[in-house]
């Protein structure tokens, strides 16, 4: 078996790659307003845990809509941050990098909240497997935390603080703006979990 994560450089996915030691990890540049900050995060966690980083960069911003694009959300949206099936694409862009590594297995950092969005829940990451294993080489997408929230993630993973302090949750650009769904969490984790933001790292 080999493994490889869909790194994005948040709390979700770092506390998997911390838990879950993959043998390789994506992040995607697909346009989106915090690319370079969420490539930072990933790099150096993936540095920290000798796993092997690589950065795919695919302009799709002309596809994106709300917070993350830099747009109006689009009428559909449930959230301002939503991007019309970007989980979809992502997991795709990635396999079809991950495929020449011989990866056989896609882990996402899906959490239980992430339900709220229909590409979020255990029937997607189950149907959109089930695709990627019928084509070339079989490979299996999981979301091994997807039964968790994001505290309860944290606590699994053992993450130690100085090394969740990396994340990068902003929706809106490199520095975090304090305001936007992905910041509030950020903040809302490190209380719910006892972890001093505040302490010398």
């Amino acid at each position: 078996m080999k493994t490889a994560l869909l790194l994005s450089g948040g709390m979700d996915s770092l506390s998997l790659a911390w838990w879950k030691r993959p043998n390789l990890a994506f992040t995607l540049n697909y346009g989106q307003l915090a690319a370079k900050a969420e490539i930072a995060a990933s790099r150096a966690i993936c540095e920290c845990l000798n796993i092997s980083h690589h950065v795919l960069d695919i302009d799709c911003r002309a596809l994106g809509s709300g917070d993350m694009a830099g747009t109006n959300a689009d009428g559909l949206a449930p959230a301002s941050d939503w991007w019309p099936y970007r989980n979809q694409m992502l997991i795709t862009l990635a396999a079809m990098k991950a495929i020449a590594y011989g990866v056989t297995h896609l882990w996402l950092g899906t959490v239980k909240s992430d339900g709220s969005h229909k590409d979020g829940t255990p029937e997607f990451v189950s149907t959109i497997s089930q695709l990627m294993s019928l084509q070339e080489g079989g490979m299996i997408v999981e979301a091994p935390a997807i039964e968790f929230s994001t505290e309860e993630l944290v606590r699994v993973s053992g993450i130690p603080a100085e090394y969740l302090a990396w994340a990068h949750s902003c929706h809106k650009a490199d520095v975090p703006c304090g305001d936007c769904r992905g910041c509030n969490k950020y903040f809302g984790v490190f209380r719910e979990v006892g972890y001093d933001l505040d302490r010398p790292r």
